[in-house]
């Protein structure tokens, strides 16, 4: 609160600046009426000459204002360009453009006050004091514009990801300074502050390119265990979807375009696909329960659970496993 007081007190006029002001303005209003009586037709050349001036620097502010409008424009674009060519995640290419956007539009409006005569430097201390009051009554916002920055330097997700976070799922369409907006699977948009983002629990479902499926399967008792088993595996390993213990993972990874820096990070690779499992995870009062879990793409995930659920619900009974 010391530093707002020290900055409000530099940035505001005293009360002995004031009254000056007042009194040059006072004093040239007399002026001038005194030298509209004295001599009308040079006061009336001193008018034109003020409101022609006047007009010129308006004229000016306007062309500026204007061209710096369609320059931050031109400016977007270029880095919209640049950031698809390179071919930057969404994610920081949204949230820089908006950055620059918001600070090259400060930075016009204070060129284009300054072109009309107005002090800049008591403008620009006005501009410091109310930042950091407005800075201040909006702690929030500063924390979310952290939480944009921590989110961009770590990158727990990316666009297109879908995550799990503050109670909402959905997949990330845009990262800007404040907030991260999420898609829904019932086609909402959830916008998410940054500040609580960071700080909170975040599952992304698309963290990594290869996942783990796990289904329960319960049969009734008296089944023969090897068999159902046996007949579980089959189902699961006639799906193209799901990977096999002898899958190529150069290959896999050339495929899903995956860089050698991806490969580098802890627990990003995986040198060999384990087999397709089932093993008998619990009896139960009625029934008992079988365990199945096997690996797929991250894109096929839900296909393949839903897919091979219902498989395991239709095939099984025909082979005399009530399920």
């Amino acid at each position: 609160m010391n530093l707002l007081y020290i900055l409000l007190q530099v940035a505001a006029p005293t009360a002995e600046q004031i009254q000056q002001r007042r009194d040059s303005v006072r004093e040239g209003a007399r002026q001038m009426i005194a030298l509209a009586k004295e001599d009308p037709d040079s006061f009336w050349q001193i008018f034109a000459d003020k409101a022609i001036q006047f007009g010129i620097k308006v004229l000016a502010a306007l062309i500026i204002f204007v061209v710096g409008v369609f320059l931050i424009r031109w400016v977007k674009n270029i880095l919209k360009r640049v950031f698809d060519k390179r071919g930057t995640e969404p994610t920081i290419a949204s949230f820089v453009t908006s950055f620059v956007s918001i600070s090259m539009t400060v930075l016009l409006v204070v060129i284009s006050i300054s072109t009309l005569g107005v002090d800049t430097t008591s403008l620009a201390a006005l501009l410091a004091a109310g930042g950091l009051a407005i800075g201040m009554a909006l702690s929030g916002t500063v924390q979310n514009f952290a939480g944009g920055l921590m989110l961009l330097a770590f990158k727990p997700f990316k666009a297109g990801d879908l995550i799990e976070a503050q109670g909402v799922t959905g997949k990330v369409i845009e990262v800007n300074i404040t907030a991260t907006k999420v898609l829904t699977p019932d086609n909402r948009v959830v916008i998410l502050p940054n500040g609580a983002l960071s700080n909170g629990v975040i599952n992304n479902y698309n963290g990594r390119p290869l996942r783990r499926i796990e289904w329960l399967v319960s049969v009734s008792y008296g089944v023969d265990a090897a068999a159902c088993k046996e007949a579980i595996l089959t189902i699961v390993n006639s799906d193209k979807r799901v990977l096999k213990e002898k899958t190529d993972m150069k290959k896999l990874y050339k495929e899903l375009k995956i860089t050698s820096y991806q490969l580098s990070t802890v627990n990003y690779r995986m040198d060999a696909i384990p087999a397709p499992f089932v093993a008998l995870k619990s009896l139960n009062a009625n029934d008992i329960t079988f365990v199945v879990r096997a690996w797929v793409r991250a894109d096929d995930y839900w296909d393949v659970f839903f897919g091979l659920q219902e498989r395991f619900y239709t095939e099984l009974p025909p082979q005399g496993y009530i399920v």
